[in-house]
């Protein structure tokens, strides 16, 4: 049983299936957003809906079956972990105080997308390492925000207290800008008071758009780099005893169908 579940969920068709049943699950949350379809499919939604949770519940299942007796080594998989929580809390009742809860956990199973697709489990592991080094970058974009706003604050609050009426509105503003999201309309008005003021606003937009915005990239390329090296070395981890066996067991069988046939030959 243990051998027949590792074949099973090592198998690619098997990985397809349940990408697909993710996919399917996603399209009938959608769906569900109509009212006309609920009416008129409401109960055939219920039930994709049941069997696609079903499917879940089994494929964890399989999962721990293939590394039985010792099942801890399922949940030392921070995606597996992930996988198990979506089952509990899909299983919350859709009815009563809990209902809306129950709803927002069936959106969590389009999320397991991420965790089937082995390149998008790299994107977010890339992520997750990047967070630290993140910060150090977001505090250089603080601090860059915070003296523009207040020289935005000191120059322009008069003319144009709608943007710069005082520090928060000024770093709302500085946002805007940096977003590029019309933030000439911002320049041009402190223009009309100073026009040299273009200045500040595209020495901003440099520093702020294009520096930090690099300055990210970079941090999430080295981690992208690391994170494809660390999966590199988990491929080229020691094969296990269990592995071994069974490669030789395939190999004895095979031999065994060599020396039929080479017996059968030899009859002829």
């Amino acid at each position: 049983m243990k051998l027949f579940a590792q074949r099973l969920v090592n198998a690619p068709a098997f990985e397809y299936v349940i990408i697909g049943l993710i996919l399917g699950n996603g399209a009938l949350l959608g769906m569900e957003t109509s009212p006309t379809l609920v009416r008129q499919y409401g109960e055939w939604m219920h039930l994709g809906n049941q069997l696609v949770l079903g499917i879940f519940i089994l494929e964890a299942l399989l999962k721990m079956t293939a590394v039985a007796p010792q099942v801890d080594r399922y949940f030392r998989d921070g995606w597996n972990v992930f996988d198990f929580s979506v089952i509990v809390f899909s299983l919350i009742p859709a009815t009563g105080e809990y209902a809306m809860i129950a709803r927002l956990a069936r959106l969590l199973r389009v999320l397991r997308l991420i965790s089937t697709i082995q390149e998008l489990r790299l994107i977010v592991t890339t992520l997750v390492r990047s967070i630290p080094s993140m910060g150090h970058v977001m505090l250089l974009m603080s601090i860059i925000f915070y003296i523009y706003a207040i020289t935005g604050y000191q120059l322009f609050h008069e003319h144009d207290p709608v943007h710069w009426g005082n520090l928060g509105i000024s770093l709302l503003s500085l946002f805007r800008v940096v977003t590029l999201e019309d933030w000439t309309d911002i320049m041009y008005t402190a223009m009309d008071l100073y026009p040299m003021a273009w200045i500040y606003f595209v020495s901003f937009v440099v520093v702020g758009t294009f520096v930090v915005i690099n300055l990210f990239i970079a941090v999430v390329l080295n981690n992208l780099e690391e994170a494809k090296a660390e999966r590199l070395r988990e491929l080229e981890q020691p094969v296990s005893r269990e592995e071994i066996l069974r490669d030789l067991r395939s190999t004895q069988k095979a031999l065994r169908r060599l020396e039929e046939r080479l017996d059968r030959q030899r009859e002829a």
